[in-house]
């Protein structure tokens, strides 16, 4: 069977369990047997991608990376640290619809696997009052959080891409960084400047409670730093670096006298469902790799009579929607680009631009999993305002790319 149809029909089935209301890992996971049986239906592809699944260091990075990431909120959360944050920053911004856009952008600097668990928390309690609906806070949660996928230096696919391309990553932020300032407008268009969300009414706070929202701000946002810095300065993995820090912060709790119950943390972080979720999103991505679906792909159009850029930005989609990874699309079609056009920003900016494009609408990103998952929202409601958006992107990104260059 041709592969595009296989994969429409792939998609089809997904979407068909979803609209069913079956969960997303397994429906993903559907969509991949589906591909598997008409690809290859070779049982030694089916059993190597779930042994790769089960051993690739990667698995249980993104596992370990979440389960401390939701160790670290429940921290915050039960110690009153992320109640005196959201109280200091509305005490900053009267608006608070700045502090649903700054606080998942913010946390979104951070490459840490799934780190919209982080911010869902700060977006629900900051809503809290308000009609929001529980889809307006995912899709908050969830583009806020990306929209630094074209500036951030330590974005593992920015980092990816430039390597293989082997450009420096300034030149490549100079070409497509401005597309965070694009991201931004049309997140407060869409998202934002329609909400029915009142303003905070400030009350008198004691100088105590005034120097206890600081300390407050101080303890959440220091987990952040502290992982940036493991990450960039000391190469930390982000499964290592978000355990050491969600240990250390219960003892830097404790000595600002927020006590946390220590078991509490530990097994209410263990979340079966989410955990289903992601390993069957693993394994998919790996049946695409095994029954060498993601090569068909690329081959496919390179074979096509389309022009060059048309065939990046197409496969880049593609693979972008079928991984949901930013590395992942870069790993795979960056090579192309750098043996079609070395150094090319122009080609490399089409690529990564509709890449990232691909895993924003794509039930395979782990951000929107586990963001769906924390509101129990609809996954529909939540990605349509997504799609516009990025339609609009990508027609800003090529309209100036084809006048501008």
């Amino acid at each position: 069977m041709n592969i595009f149809v296989t994969l429409i029909l792939a998609m089809a089935v997904i979407i068909v369990m979803l609209r069913r209301r079956y969960p997303i890992g397994p429906a993903i996971l559907a969509g991949g047997i589906f591909i598997w049986l008409f690809q290859t239906h070779d049982l030694s592809n089916f059993w190597t991608a779930a042994w790769q699944t089960a051993t690739k260091q990667r698995t249980y990075d993104l596992l370990l990376a979440l389960y401390f990431v939701m160790c670290l909120e429940i921290e915050l959360r039960t110690s009153g640290t992320l109640d005196g944050m959201i109280a200091a920053l509305q005490r900053l911004f009267s608006s608070k619809k700045i502090v649903l856009a700054i606080m998942p952008a913010f946390l979104g600097l951070l490459p840490s696997l799934g780190g919209a668990r982080f911010s869902a928390p700060i977006v629900e309690i900051t809503s809290n009052g308000s009609d929001v609906t529980v889809e307006e806070k995912a899709t908050i949660n969830f583009w806020f959080r990306h929209i630094f996928e074209y500036a951030n230096p330590i974005n593992p696919g920015m980092i990816v891409a430039c390597s293989i391309a082997m450009i420096p990553i300034s030149s490549y932020i100079m070409h497509i960084g401005w597309l965070s300032f694009i991201s931004l407008a049309l997140g407060w268009l869409f998202c934002l400047q329609t909400l029915k969300i009142g303003k905070h009414t400030d009350v008198e706070r004691s100088p105590k409670e005034i120097r206890k929202n600081i300390a407050d701000v101080a303890l959440s946002l220091a987990p952040v730093i502290i992982n940036f810095i493991l990450v960039v300065a000391f190469d930390f993995g982000a499964a290592s670096s978000m355990g050491l820090v969600a240990i250390g912060m219960i003892f830097l709790l404790r000595c600002t006298c927020r006590v946390v119950n220590v078991k509490n943390v530990f097994l209410g972080a263990i979340d079966k469902k989410m955990i289903l979720n992601i390993l069957c999103i693993l394994y998919f991505i790996q049946l695409l790799t095994v029954t060498g679906t993601l090569d068909a792909v690329v081959k496919a159009f390179q074979a096509s009579s389309l022009p060059v850029p048309a065939v990046i930005a197409c496969v880049s989609l593609v693979i972008g929607i079928l991984t949901g990874l930013s590395q992942g699309h870069a790993a795979i079609v960056l090579p192309v680009v750098a043996a079609v056009a070395p150094g090319d920003l122009s080609l490399i900016g089409v690529a990564m631009v509709f890449g990232i494009a691909g895993q924003m609408i794509t039930p395979t990103h782990v951000c929107l999993t586990v963001t769906l998952d924390y509101f129990k929202a609809d996954f529909f409601k939540t990605l349509r305002p997504v799609v516009v958006m990025e339609i609009l992107l990508l027609a800003i990104f090529t309209a100036k790319t084809l006048f501008f260059g």
